[in-house]
Formats: structure tokens, sequence, C-alpha cells
């Protein structure tokens, strides 16, 4: 089943679980490795938008110390609860694209691989830059499939073929869901548009990794029906690749994450 509002991965299905696993082991370091260099703080005040799992929350919350706070967003919160959460973060269930933002301000506001799938992007960029103080930094990490469309980008042998056929399927899924697929690559221009001072941008991608097979397998998984109703992919195929992935005979690379950022004018 996918979530009624266009969210084709729903984070209630099991393989969303093994997903947020494999996306902290990916992109935790790089996410990280900004958080320093932008000089989140002890006692900063921080709203992490669509959360999903519990890394990135874990990992603001040891930044900002005791005497900050991190607000954990999303839609579903249901990898959030129910986990030994430190007690400076809090979880609320909220919805970027819709909900109005809290109550701020907020020192350090961080999306990642969130807003690509929401359908009001803008709507979603001026609630986080509207919840920031004078000063503070926003954080916007997002994938840009049609920059990099390959799965596989070796493509050498049949096995390598139908990784990539079953990724354009993917691709087309997203895309008929409201995804931008060449969301990530606008990001420095739409922060600047917002009036953000010091914009930058990097991108990481991630070429072949163990964590790469996982999200590769547990996201087939999860859309796979999706996949064979549409007639973009057989029963057989998908049967055929997650074999392949599981004995370890692919490169499989992701789309580069394109982080951007700056700070809301003093």
């Amino acid at each position: 089943m996918t979530e009624d509002n266009g969210y084709l991965l729903d984070n209630r299905q099991t393989e969303a679980g093994e997903r947020f696993d494999a996306l902290a082991a990916l992109f935790d370091a790089t996410t990280f490795r900004h958080f320093d260099a932008l000089g989140l703080a002890p006692g900063h005040r921080v709203w992490e938008v669509g959360a999903g799992g519990i890394s990135v929350p874990l990992g603001l919350a040891e930044r900002v110390g005791p005497d900050g706070q991190v607000l954990a967003t999303d839609r579903d919160t249901g990898w959030l609860t129910g986990v030994d959460l430190p007690p400076n973060v809090e979880v609320r269930r909220h919805d970027v694209g819709q909900d109005e933002a809290p109550l701020g301000p907020f020192d350090f506001v961080h999306a990642r691989l969130v807003l690509v799938h929401v359908k009001d992007r803008d709507r979603a960029l001026r609630a986080m830059l509207g919840a920031l103080r004078p000063g503070g930094v926003l954080l916007v990490e997002d994938a840009d499939p049609a920059l990099q469309p390959l799965l596989c980008l070796d493509e050498y042998g049949p096995e390598q073929e139908r990784a990539n056929r079953l990724r354009r399927g993917f691709r087309a899924l997203l895309a008929e869901r409201g995804a931008d697929l060449s969301y990530g690559r606008k990001l420095p221009r739409l922060l600047r548009e917002l009036g953000l001072e010091g914009v930058e941008a990097d991108a990481y991608f991630p070429v072949t990794s163990p964590a790469g097979d996982v999200l590769e397998a547990a996201t087939v998984r999860q859309v796979r029906d999706q996949l064979v109703e549409r007639g973009l992919a057989s029963d057989d195929e998908i049967e055929r690749h997650l074999a392949s992935v599981a004995e370890g005979r692919l490169d499989l690379a992701t789309s580069p994450m394109i982080s951007a950022w700056g700070r809301r004018p003093a």
C-alpha cells in the first residue's frame, strides 16, 4: 500500500526502517560534517524536518547538548516513538508541505531527502526560513536523480542492464507522484531567491557500498507491487535483480545528494 497523499515510499512499511538505516550509513557522515562546519553548537535550538529515523536527531542532540533542544518532525513519527531518545529531543507529527511551521525561532533548520517528495516545495522552504532567527542557518540536502539516472554506472552485462531498467521504472513512479527529479541542483538558486546570505552547496555521490545494496533491496521490495502493476517490471525481473543484489554482484550507485546552505540575514 502507499499513502493516499501521493508519497511513494510509505514509512509504515517494514522496509522503511531498513531504508532509514541504509541512508544513515550512506549520508550521516556528510550531514554531520556540515553541522559542525556551519557552527551548530551547545545551546542551539534546532528543527529537524522530516526526520524519518533516529540517527540525525541523535546527532543533533549530541551537538546542542543538554541546554539545547531538537524538534524532530515528520508526517509519520512511528520510527521516532517508542525508542530511547535523550530529553532534549521532542518528537512531533507535522507535514512541512501543508502545516504551519512550529513556533521558533530556531538557530538551525535542517531537512534531508525530504523536499524532493513534497508537492508544495516552495511553501515548505518558506516555512523553514520563517522559523529561523536572524542569523540562523538553513541546511537543505536533497537528491537529484536526473543528474545521475543510472543505478549501475558500469553497464557491462545483462544484470546491470536490468538494474538500470528497474531504476528507470522507479524514477517513473516518483515522477508520477509529483517528485521533482532535478530538485537538488536548484537548491542554491532557491535559497538565494529566499534572501539567504552566504549560500554554498556541495554534493556527495556514493558509487558502491554495502549500505547501497541494502537501500536498493529495501526500496525495490517497497515499490514492487507498483512496478508490476504499471508494467514497468515483471515479478521475474524483480526476483532476478534482488538475487543479484543479495549476492553482491552489482556496484550500485545512489543519486547525488546535494547539500545547500545559507544564513537568514541578521
